[in-house]
């Protein structure tokens, strides 16, 4: 339970707790000021709160000095960086006015302030997106995901970390294969993408806290209890040193490591298993900042106990209803005030910002497309812009890619797919919510100067500068060099109307109102716009601009400035034409207008411009305009900077050169080697490849093959460094093709409910204690959980023996599995029914049941042993207790008792699992998969040949394993994504390896290169379930192509390791 200020003040001493009386300095005071209401108020606000920026009243003053320099006394911004801005003008002074730097993370490599981030002393925006590498275990195509976060103008990616997937028991730590941290590392590096590390909990079963753990620890898990603190010492000690050679200092990409993940400060337990986290981190060589994630506006570890250096917010402001994707809720309209008044001496940080939505179990859930409707590139308009004008100067989307929640990872709310509704799909695509996220991206990455702002007013605290009162206008600025940011959208977020207004804006021009010539500024229905004035490109500076910002900068000693706007609307800039003009076939809907001053011009785009235009080109500029969706084809990639510098590929830091390129689906990488240019990227369709890059260039390659130039259409664009080609798609691509399944093998797999089966070997379940707070319902005192037993996952098995008396008629079984679980009961060799669990489209939940099953006349064996055996689905634990009673809560026979219980889940349980490369969360309990069946190289020539689409033999209840096999002959140079689709209709009542097809919306599910051997042999196995006897069960699963790109990272390693008969029961 959240406790007051005043509470939290007494509670947890604080070096960040205002006195009694003390005034608030800076952002804070601004909020009572009076409104502005004239552009002279504005410049006057702005004014005020640049110095109020640069004064410290004397008890922050005294405060630091208490707590043993919290803040740095007289630190002033390094400009040794090893580049510079892009612009011929002398950088910013971007220390002058602004906060001390928070020395927390000990070290000046990677600090903050009240505005932003900075490295090397260098301002970043970090703009980053979430992405699990255990959801893409194939290590060879991180690069795939990294460079298309990189080619989307992003700068980092936040990765969480699987605690169960790298300590899957006790004193255990593996980092091979997929759980690696180096090739991640190394990739990001290579990309030139920052980290943020968070080792965990995560979304995922347990919350990716180990399962040995839920059940081994005694004491609360994430508490300070010593059992629980021993637990997690060596995972995260063992995370330190695979992490600390690669942070910022030692020139790789881990720029912070976030200490837990949405947690409360209240009780003090937990505060103090913060201190005991950080105690860890601080005592390794871990120097970077230490972050926290509030899951919302519950101001927990920014002070006292546990308070971390950096702390981030996480909002979902849309929620997660994918069935309505078109009904929005209102805006958030109080992040700025939220960080002015609990955090304003840091930068204000959104580690997990809406980038997506997860979708729920059940038939009637709409899947992950509605989702990315729910999400899409309007949401991403009008509410990533709103978090920017918050003044949020690092943001991460989750998710940016979502992936697959393979085997036992996820929790019990989801099932495998975790698109996420995400801008990269599972398979790897790219969207239009990429789309938009790179038309921001590539602003970002252009606009240093928004890197340190103020934030001015808003239209709710009297900013009245637009000329409508439906739009709703925030206005930030630059306090060194003015540049200026208006953030405008419709007052009612929501709604779908257009809207058209003239906006009162400060320009070098003077005060003016904006636009001049076009008619108006227009918001089509929900949509944002940044309005600039005062904004650099290069050397030279625009007066304003209504049309949207893409890309600015320099390309060969020329400024060039890259504008977008819809086709259906106009658009505006004012800004000097310099340098020597070329002549160029100018469209009849650009219009150039003398400015308000001598030495500017305005420009004015009329609606219905498609395509690119050539605005001016000249030997000092060359000014573009596109409409959006043309500005959706360009890339914007980096060139390389020194070879010796180890950041080298990071934008700002190591490299400020850059190029644009339009057309293909996607540009990877550009390198400029003498006068050739190589460009690698994805092709999917024949693209006109249009390049702006240096006048030397000469030769121009796509993906190590020469693009021939059509210079008419080169130098149409410009007269110096500009190049347009034809990418055509070859013969091969439409070529490839794969195999349709069939030669299907099958074989029984559940002898357990067949006379004579000996499971002498497995486990007896006869504890009468446990750590999960969930106590058994009913039975004799015995602890039936599968995790008591080191079986925390997929499917176990439950053997019940009895002596009957021939008077037994029921028996009552409770049965916990997680939503959407089911557990089908035998006694004997008859089935007695399957119990199902629920969850539809997250309503009607139901992880538990308790039944009563009659026992059919002659099923029993008065005076001998008979067996109750349950087969159960364990779905996932809770992914925040983490503690599930996954097993069997309560048996009970109407007469007599039960005498011995066995259980068995996958080979080995957590401490012995044989799987060791595709880890222990991979296999179940079924007799198929203890034996291996699942497995390449298992021979089935023996088996029944029988067709999947067949169902069970006599359409009964019970499991069967079929099996096939496939080839593939994908060619070199081709990425090709794969999924394995269900084509029968969805709601039959089975379940599948991969699927529960009676409770799920998934039917595709995406397969990568590195699990399937694209050159090569593969092998299929479907475990099936059918728990209705006589039912129609007829899967018909098919492997399918998605795609077909020239191109990808290449080089991707498979690692299927192949059958072995050693362990195997």
């Amino acid at each position: 339970m959240a406790t007051s200020d005043e509470d939290r003040r007494f509670r947890y001493p604080s070096s960040r707790t205002l006195p009694a009386g003390a005034q608030l300095p800076g952002l804070l005071a601004r909020l009572v000021r009076p409104s502005p209401t004239t552009v002279k108020d504005v410049e006057r606000l702005a004014e005020q709160a640049k110095a109020s920026l640069g004064r410290q009243s004397r008890w922050f003053w005294l405060t630091a000095c208490i707590v043993a320099s919290l803040f740095a006394f007289g630190t002033a911004e390094s400009s040794s960086t090893s580049a510079s801005f892009d612009s011929n003008i002398d950088p910013p002074n971007l220390g002058a006015k602004s906060m001390p730097f928070h020395q927390l993370a000990r070290t000046d490599q990677a600090r903050f302030d009240n505005y932003s981030f900075l490295l090397n002393g260098q301002r970043i925006f970090l703009y980053s997106g979430e992405f699990h590498t255990f959801r893409l275990p194939v290590p060879s195509l991180w690069p795939d995901i990294l460079e298309k976060v990189k080619a989307a103008g992003l700068n980092g990616v936040s990765v969480y970390l699987h605690m169960g997937l790298i300590n899957p028991s006790r004193g255990v730590i593996d980092f091979d294969g997929f759980r690696a941290l180096q090739p991640l590392y190394d990739a990001a590096k290579a990309a030139g993408i920052w980290i943020v590390l968070r080792p965990g909990p995560v979304q995922t079963s347990a919350g990716g806290i180990a399962h040995w753990a839920t059940a081994e620890v005694q004491g609360t898990l994430r508490t300070n209890t010593t059992d629980w603190k021993t637990a997690w010492q060596p995972y995260i000690q063992a995370i330190i040193n695979q992490t600390a050679p690669n942070q910022i200092t030692n020139g790789g990409p881990v720029i912070a490591v976030q200490v837990d993940n949405e947690y409360h400060q209240d009780p003090i337990d937990r505060a103090e298993y913060f201190v005991d986290l950080e105690n860890v981190y601080h005592a390794s060589e871990i120097v970077v900042p230490l972050t926290y994630n509030d899951a919302g506006e519950g101001r927990n570890f920014i002070n006292g106990t546990g308070a971390v250096d950096l702390y981030g917010l996480d909002s979902y402001p849309q929620g997660f209803d994918c069935s309505n994707p078109t009904a929005w809720r209102p805006i958030d309209t109080s992040y700025h005030s939220y960080h002015a008044s609990q955090n304003p001496s840091e930068a204000w940080y959104f580690p997990e910002f809406q980038g997506g939505s997860f979708d729920a179990w059940g038939p009637n859930a709409p899947g992950y497309e509605p989702c990315r409707v729910l999400t899409g590139p309007d949401f991403q308009s009008v509410f990533n812009l709103d978090l920017w004008a918050s003044n949020a100067k690092l943001v991460s989307y989750y998710m940016l890619y979502g992936g697959t929640s393979w085997g036992g990872i996820p929790y019990h709310g989801v099932y495998t797919s975790y698109d996420y509704g995400a801008s990269i799909t599972e398979s790897r695509g790219l969207t239009t919510k990429f789309d938009e996220l790179k038309r921001q991206g590539i602003f970002l990455r252009s606009s240093p100067e928004f890197y340190k702002t103020d934030w001015i007013a808003d239209s709710s605290t009297g900013l009245a500068i637009s000329s409508s009162s439906a739009t709703f206008v925030t206005f930030l600025q630059n306090p060194d060099t003015k540049a200026g940011f208006y953030f405008a959208r419709q007052t009612d977020a929501t709604s779908t109307a257009t809207t058209t207004f003239k906006l009162n804006v400060t320009t070098s021009s003077g005060s003016l109102q904006i636009p001049v010539v076009a008619p108006a500024i227009t918001l089509g229905g929900r949509q944002s716009k940044v309005i600039v004035t005062n904004y650099v490109f290069g050397s030279s500076r625009v007066v304003y601009s209504t049309a949207q910002v893409f890309f600015a900068g320099t390309i060969d000693g020329r400024d060039v400035l890259f504008l977008f706007g819809d086709s259906s609307q106009a658009h505006e800039t004012e800004l000097p034409l310099t340098g020597i003009q070329n002549p160029v076939t100018q469209s009849s809907s650009v219009k150039f207008t003398a400015g308000l001053t001598a030495r500017t011009t305005i420009v004015s785009f009329s609606p219905g411009i498609e395509g690119l235009v050539t605005v001016w080109d000249s030997d000092k500029q060359l000014i573009l305009f596109a409409d959006s969706v043309t500005t959706a084809t360009f890339w914007s990639p980096v060139i390389a900077g020194k070879a010796a510098d180890p950041l080298r590929n990071y934008w700002g830091l190591g490299s400020n050169a850059s190029i644009l390129v339009g057309g293909p689906y996607l540009v990877r990488t550009a390198t400029i080697s003498g006068s050739e240019l190589a460009l690698r990227g994805d092709l999917n369709a024949t693209a006109q490849l249009t390049v702006i890059a240096p006048r030397g260039i000469r030769t121009v390659t796509w993906n190590g093959y020469r693009v021939s130039s059509d210079r008419a259409a080169s130098s149409a664009i410009t007269h110096r460094g500009g190049f347009v080609g034809m990418l055509n798609k070859t013969p091969t691509a439409q070529a490839i093709t794969v195999p349709k399944l069939g030669g299907w093998k099958f074989k029984d797999s559940l002898p357990e409910v067949t006379g004579g089966f000996n499971d002498a070997s497995w486990t007896i379940a006869n504890h009468t204690t446990t750590n999960v707070p969930a106590k058994p319902r009913y039975g004799d005192g015995r602890v039936l959980y599968g995790c008591e037993y080191g079986f925390c996952e997929n499917v176990v098995l439950w053997r019940g023996h009895f002596v009957a008396t021939g008077n037994e008629k029921t028996v009552d079984l409770s049965v916990n599995g997680g939503r959407a679980f089911a557990a089908s009961i035998w006694v004997n060799d008859v089935f007695l029914g399957t119990s199902f669990g629920n969850s539809s489209n997250n309503r009607n939940n139901i992880e538990e049941t308790d039944e009563r099953f009659t026992f059919p006349a002659g099923s029993l064996k008065a005076g001998s042993d008979n067996v109750i055996t349950i087969v159960q689905d364990n779905m996932g634990l809770d992914e925040t207790e983490g503690r599930s009673p996954r097993g069997v809560r309560g048996f009970r026979l109407d007469t007599g008792s039960f005498g011995e219980w066995k259980v068995q889940g996958k080979v080995g349980g957590y401490n012995n699992f044989l799987d060791k490369v595709r880890g222990v969360l991979n296999e179940g309990g079924l007799f198929g998969e203890r034996m291996g069946w699942h497995l390449p190289g298992f021979n089935t020539s023996s088996w029944a040949t029988r067709d999947l689409a067949t169902g069970l033999p006599g359409s009964a209840a019970g499991v069967g394993f079929f099996v096939t096999k496939f080839k593939l002959n994908i060619p070199q140079g081709f990425d090709v994504p794969m999924s394995f689709t269900f084509e029968e209709p969805l709601g039959q009542p089975y379940r599948a390896i991969c699927t529960n097809v009676d409770v799920s919306p998934q039917a595709k599910f995406p397969v990568h290169e590195g699990i399937l051997d694209y050159r090569g042999e593969n092998t299929v196995a479907v475990a099936l379930w059918a728990m209705t006897p006589d039912a129609p069960v007829t899967p018909n699963l098919q492997l399918v192509v998605d795609d077909v790109f020239e191109g990808g990272v290449g080089g991707v390693v498979t690692n299927n390791p192949k059958w072995s008969a050693t362990g195997r029961q």
